[in-house]
């Protein structure tokens, strides 16, 4: 309602409760323009007119936007994530070696990471969503007789901010019996300094350390000498069809295993989808493997006794 120039909006008693970014009002409270207003499960983000002669719409895409806004607070204050895990194999001995934990999730809108991720980026919080995954992940296996070796992914903001190792140290705690490595991607990998330190402080917490996408844009061999991560995972571009590429190309990649490997560095072949590229890898050199060939990401539930 309006009294003058004001919106005001009040909350007569409805079933479902009135929201004003997120927190439930019991009295009367003003809105400000981009303030989003919630009528149970219906969002609506307040704008200011600025021509009272002209009639204006709320676009689909403010919408859609405030939508997402409201079922993101659903995701985070639920902890509605869903764990998914896709196998590591490990190449010579033809069984499962790790799980790398990715995410999904029920909530309308925000199934898919990218989704989540998206609207996190909107909201500064992907730091947040990113810790979020990694505990629940960690919860759901740390019981088991033999808990799995997982891979935890690191979204790069976590690397400019505060509170990582708080986090990975509380996981720790929770779980001192579960086998953890910590994967961050490649164009993270710039400030030295910090991944020395990251890296020095993982392994006094027992906890590994990958690099993930290695060779998409271009390989950072000094730094992977300098810092030294149990894992470099070779991003899916210098693998996709590799039994169809030509001699060469073959040999540079062998090549890069085999320096990685005289580093002390554990080479992990990503997007394996064929035997062909099963093969081919376990022959260039790789001891690791990764991709739809072994099997898709999977909840908790489906996962091999």
């Amino acid at each position: 309602m309006a009294e003058g120039n004001d919106l005001i909006v009040r909350e007569l008693g409805s079933a479902n409760g009135t929201d004003v970014n997120s927190n439930r009002i019991r009295g009367p409270r003003g809105p400000v323009p981009d303030d989003i207003v919630q009528f149970g499960a219906v969002p609506f983000r307040v704008l200011k007119q600025i021509d009272s002669s002209t009639c204006s719409a709320v676009s689909e895409n403010v919408i859609d936007q405030a939508l997402a806004v409201v079922q993101f607070d659903r995701l985070m204050s639920d902890q509605a994530v869903i764990p998914h895990y896709q196998a590591i194999v490990d190449l010579y001995a033809q069984r499962i070696y790790a799980y790398e934990v990715l995410a999904r999730s029920k909530v309308v809108g925000l199934e898919s990471p990218a989704a989540m991720f998206a609207v996190a980026e909107s909201l500064n919080l992907e730091s947040q969503l990113s810790q979020m995954i990694r505990s629940k992940a960690v919860q759901q296996t740390c019981a088991l007789k033999r808990p799995p070796h997982l891979f935890l992914n690191v979204h790069p903001t976590e690397l400019r901010r505060p509170g990582l190792l708080d986090s990975i140290a509380a996981i720790r705690a929770a779980s001192p019996r579960s086998r953890l490595t910590l994967e961050i991607h490649e164009e993270a990998v710039e400030d030295v300094v910090m991944l020395s330190q990251l890296r020095a402080a993982l392994r006094e917490m027992d906890i590994g350390l990958a690099f993930d996408d290695f060779g998409a844009e271009q390989g950072r061999l000094l730094e992977l000498a300098e810092v030294q991560p149990d894992y470099l995972k070779f991003d899916i571009s210098l693998i996709h069809l590799i039994h169809e590429a030509p001699a060469k190309q073959r040999r540079l990649v062998a090549s890069l295993v085999s320096m990685v490997r005289d580093m002390g560095v554990v080479p992990l072949a990503e997007g394996i989808e064929c035997h062909e590229e099963h093969e081919v890898c376990r022959q260039l050199g790789f001891a690791l493997a990764q991709g739809f060939y072994y099997g898709r990401p999977a909840p908790f539930l489906r996962l091999p006794a």
